[in-house]
């Protein structure tokens, strides 16, 4: 198994304001001169977490994460507002830019997949190579699944909370439900329906559920930015022309050095997704991990992405 790298701390940390209302934030740790690459965190809505940065070796690597618009340390917190697949995919850009990078790796999981896989397709000539976990492609049916009906018979527990905030009459839509909460004026409602929304994603994402998460949605703001951007990006589809536009542009990114990583037993980003992004796209790397679900802290899936940012460290 490999195993993550020691705990580091930032060397540089940075506002960078993208537009008239969002300002990011932005860190590097690592080797100043080592390969870039840029780390896309989940959700969309969840920020940085230090964990992040030992996925990579800090000898070889010059690792650059970023809160996304409207979360983490990043401003305005939980703003909706010029919040797009599109706004995020520039942003992108602009911190390459900011950083004079040429080319890197673009490394993403979850929601981070969907938005490494965006970027890609709309700037294939400056990723190196693409590291893609838990693959999330933004279609209806993905959406339903986890949160309409399918994962819900899987863990039926979970799943009542997750219903308890909306009323029998409302549950026929819960996303449109939860979007009318999460955008709701009410302090107190808005809150109770972030942390039920945030909650079942986190009850559900590994294999052997431990009661920890990456992020601490017991935290009011925590859970506010994550379920508010989730809802609103999934309420909108993603923002995407059509509902496959992943797919149909995957000529784009063919010839990109990639590796697809999926857990058997993922039910937030279920495995048929992956499957349909590798039968569309055989030239990338595929491996399944038969003993994870979807979080990337899950031993077996950890040590497929060292594996990876080590053999992608040499190119």
């Amino acid at each position: 198994m490999n195993e993550l790298y020691p705990k580091i701390n930032p060397y540089n940390e940075f506002s960078l304001p993208v537009s008239d209302i969002h300002t990011l934030n932005v860190e590097e740790s690592g080797n100043p001169n080592g390969k870039p690459v840029i780390f896309l965190h989940g959700g969309p809505g969840g920020g940085i977490e230090p964990i992040y940065r030992q996925f990579f070796n800090p000898d070889k690597w010059r690792i650059i994460i970023f809160d996304q618009r409207g979360c983490g340390k990043s401003t305005p917190h939980a703003e909706l507002k010029e919040n797009t697949t599109w706004d995020l995919v520039e942003d992108i850009e602009k911190i390459r830019i900011h950083l004079n990078i040429n080319k890197w790796v673009v490394f993403g999981g979850s929601w981070g997949s969907t938005l490494s896989l965006s970027y890609s397709i709309m700037h294939p000539n400056r990723c190196k190579a693409l590291i893609l976990r838990g693959i999330f492609l933004l279609r209806q049916k993905e959406i339903d699944w986890f949160y309409q009906d399918g994962a819900s018979y899987i863990f039926p527990d979970a799943w009542e909370k997750y219903l308890n905030p909306i009323p029998i009459d409302e549950r026929s839509n819960l996303v449109k439900a939860y979007y009318k909460r999460l955008t709701s004026n009410d302090y107190n409602v808005k809150i109770e329906a972030a942390k039920a929304w945030s909650i079942w994603e986190a009850s559900t994402s590994k294999l052997f559920q431990s009661g920890k998460s990456l992020h601490h949605f017991e935290t009011s703001s925590v859970a506010e930015a994550f379920a508010r951007i989730e809802c609103h990006y999934f309420i909108n589809k993603g923002f995407f022309e059509k509902d496959g536009w992943i797919l149909d542009n995957i000529d784009k990114i063919r010839n990109i050095p990639s590796v697809i990583i999926q857990g058997r037993y993922d039910v937030v980003c279920p495995m048929y997704t992956a499957w349909d992004l590798f039968r569309k796209w055989p030239e990338a790397d595929f491996h399944v991990i038969q003993d994870a679900g979807h979080s990337m802290t899950e031993k077996g899936i950890a040590s497929k992405l060292i594996e990876y940012t080590n053999k992608f460290s040499k190119f």
